[in-house]
């Protein structure tokens, strides 16, 4: 069960990191551009969003159930945080996940809310760029694609 789901887990990540690239690029090139809103970046952005939240439910079922890692480091907190890959995956990594998925929502939910294009365009490169950051910050880079197999 545990390389099932850590395997999925690896493989949205890709998704997430492509489509997360694509809403931001669209966005900073129609800010930029002045290019009118369009339907295509709207579903661009429900499409990076909803792999987040898909990576968001399959790292908390990892994270709280099923993981070793972090049911080792929870037995001796202070001993994982001196353990840098024990840390990564207990705090920074959750951290900086938990803050990509709450600025993507942000930047579908105020660009949704902006009056003119520019400004839908101006909000969504804002946030899907930082959450584009902490995805490149929190990513275990260090991991193969199919890490069980």
């Amino acid at each position: 069960m545990y390389s099932f789901i850590l395997v999925v887990h690896n493989l949205v990540r890709w998704v997430a990191l492509i489509l997360g690239i694509l809403i931001t690029v669209t966005s900073f090139y129609g800010w930029l551009g002045k290019r009118s809103w369009s339907q295509s970046g709207r579903r661009l952005a429900v499409a990076y969003t909803s792999a987040m939240d898909i990576q968001l439910l399959l790292g908390l079922l990892l994270y709280i159930f099923i993981s070793p890692i972090t049911r080792s480091a929870f037995q001796d907190l202070s001993a994982a945080m001196g353990n840098p890959a024990k840390r990564f995956f207990t705090l920074e990594h959750a951290l900086y996940m938990l803050l990509a998925v709450v600025f993507a929502h942000l930047g579908s939910i105020l660009a949704k809310k902006a009056q003119d294009d520019a400004g839908k365009y101006r909000r969504s490169a804002l946030w899907f760029g930082l959450s584009i950051i902490m995805l490149f910050l929190g990513m275990p880079w260090n991991r193969p694609l199919f890490p069980v197999f």
